[in-house]
C-alpha cells in the first residue's frame, strides 16, 4: 500500500478482516433512504436513525467496518460492534441538479479534525465524475479532493475516495447506451485519481461493466460478452496501484455474488468490498410493512447470511492489502 504511515497502518488494520481485506457494511445513505422509508409516515429522519442503528446493531458483527454518515449515524455508532472499523462520510448527500457537473460540497459543520476527534477510521467522499466532461468542471473536482486528501493527509488518517461515473450526455445510467461506454469511464476515472497528489488511501469504485448487460448474467439485451467483461476487470485492476474495493450499486445481492467470483477468475486484484444495499435494502420493505422488530428479525437471518456470504466470496477471490499483515 503506497505511503502507508505507522498510523494510517493502525487504522487500516481496524477496517479490515485478520487476511487484510475489507468486507465492510455502507449506510452512509441519506436523500434515498428518506425515499425508501418515507412512506412510514412520522418523523422521517428519526425513523432514518432507528433504521440504520438496526443495521448495524445486527450486521456489524460479521463485517470488517461500517460506513456511517454524519447526519443520522452517531446513534449508530454506539449499536455496532466495537471491534469493527469506522468509515464516515464528509459529503452533503446529493449534488444540486439545477447546476452544471453535479459538483461535491461537504457538510459545513464537520472538518477532518473534527471527525478524527470522534474516534473515526476513515474518512469517505462520494465524487460523480464524468472523464469527458469539461475541464472547467473536472478540475473543480479534481482541485476538491486535492483539498480533502491534504486534510487527511494532515491528520494521517485514511481517505477513501468513492467515485460514480456518469455521461453527461446520457441521462440513464442503468440502460444500453451507457452500458456501452461505462467500462472506459470508470477505468479512466481510477487512473486520474491513483495520481499521489490526490492523497487517496484506497478508492471505492464501481465494477467497470454493467453485469444487467453481459452475457450470461442477464436476460436484457447483450453489450459485453463474458470474455469482454473479464478483459475489463483486468484492465480496471491494472489501471491502479492503489487498493480498491467495489461498491454494490445496487444491484441484487446474487448478482453482486457472481460478478465478485467473476471478477476473481478475471485476475483483477481488488481488495474487498463496502457494500449497501444489496445487503440490507430488502429489510426497508419488512420495516416500512411489518415495524421494527420484523425487520431485525431478517438482518438476524437474510442479512447475516449476505454478509457472511460476501466474506467467503472474499476469502477465495479478493487480494488482501500490502503491509497489513
Amino acid at each position: 500500500m503506497p505511503n502507508l504511515t505507522e498510523n494510517k497502518k493502525k487504522y487500516m488494520k481496524k477496517i479490515t478482516t485478520d487476511e487484510g481485506i475489507i468486507n465492510a457494511l455502507a449506510i452512509d445513505q441519506r436523500g434515498s433512504l428518506k425515499k425508501m422509508l418515507g412512506k412510514t409516515g412520522g418523523n422521517v429522519e428519526e425513523i432514518i436513525k432507528k433504521f440504520k442503528k438496526s443495521v448495524s446493531k445486527e450486521l456489524t458483527q460479521y463485517a470488517s467496518a461500517i460506513l456511517l454518515d454524519p447526519e443520522y449515524g452517531w446513534d449508530a455508532v454506539e449499536t455496532k460492534d466495537n471491534r469493527v472499523g469506522l468509515l464516515m462520510a464528509y459529503e452533503e448527500t446529493g449534488y444540486d441538479a439545477s447546476e452544471e457537473g453535479r459538483l461535491p460540497d461537504l457538510l459545513p459543520n464537520y472538518s477532518v479534525k473534527r471527525l478524527k476527534e470522534k474516534e473515526v477510521d476513515a474518512i469517505k467522499i462520494l465524487l460523480y465524475y464524468d472523464k469527458d466532461e469539461s475541464d472547467k468542471i473536472n478540475d473543480q473536482k479534481k482541485a476538491f479532493i486535492e483539498r480533502v486528501g491534504s486534510e487527511c493527509l494532515g491528520e494521517d488518517i485514511p481517505f477513501f475516495l468513492e467515485i460514480v461515473t456518469y455521461d453527461k450526455d446520457i441521462d440513464d445510467v442503468k440502460g444500453k447506451e451507457y452500458a456501452k461506454v461505462k467500462p472506459q469511464k470508470v477505468i479512466e476515472a481510477m487512473k486520474d485519481f491513483s495520481d499521489e497528489r490526490y492523497n487517496v488511501d484506497v478508492l471505492k469504485v464501481e465494477v467497470p461493466v454493467n453485469m444487467n448487460f453481459v452475457e450470461g448474467y442477464c436476460n436484457d439485451e447483450i453489450v459485453h460478452s463474458k470474455e469482454e467483461a473479464s478483459k475489463y476487470f483486468k484492465e480496471q485492476s491494472d489501471a491502479t496501484n492503489l487498493p480498491f474495493i467495489f461498491l454494490s450499486a445496487g444491484v441484487t445481492i446474487d448478482l453482486f455474488k457472481k460478478t465478485l467470483i467473476l471478477a476473481g477468475e478475471s485476475g483483477s486484484k481488488f481488495n474487498g468490498v463496502l457494500c449497501g444495499r444489496a445487503t440490507w435494502k430488502d429489510s426497508v420493505d419488512v420495516f416500512t410493512d411489518q415495524g421494527e422488530e420484523q425487520a431485525q428479525v431478517w438482518l438476524q437471518t437474510t442479512g447475516k447470511l449476505n454478509v457472511v456470504d460476501l466474506d467467503t466470496i472474499l476469502k477465495n477471490h479478493a487480494t488482501p492489502i500490502d503491509g497489513l499483515k
